[in-house]
């Protein structure tokens, strides 16, 4: 019979036939070593979205749309680069959308920022 070792420290597995670590801290160790930078880099976007969502909620009553500048959206931090969908609407414009909350870009460095009700009604 092969005795199995440890994927992460190679120490001599005892118990069921499929286990692969010795220990939970084990198993933790070698999930983070392995997805580690993957994970680094969702967990940014994340952020950078969240921090989106947020600042549109904070700049955008929830019963209308508001008109706000770039360099509003800028100064506060908001990454034009991320989001979580997009809506063409038949005329042809195309809303950006950080969950709920979303802006259209309405030219001359002007966007409406608008909120999305129907989102969480789903």
């Amino acid at each position: 019979m092969d005795s199995k070792v440890c994927l992460h420290c190679n120490s001599p597995i005892q118990g069921r036939a499929d286990k692969k670590f010795c220990d939970n801290q084990c198993r933790n160790d070698y999930n983070n070593t392995h997805n580690g930078k993957s994970n680094n880099y969702i967990r940014k976007v994340n952020r950078i979205i969240k921090k989106n969502r947020n600042i549109l909620e904070e700049l955008c009553p929830k019963d209308k749309s508001i008109k706000v500048r770039r360099q509003e959206l800028s100064k506060v931090g908001f990454s034009f680069e991320y989001f979580t969908n997009t809506h063409t609407t038949k005329a042809d414009k195309t809303y950006f959308f950080c969950y709920e909350y979303g802006y259209l870009d309405l030219g001359n460095d002007y966007f409406a920022l608008v909120y999305n009700n129907k989102v969480l009604a789903e």
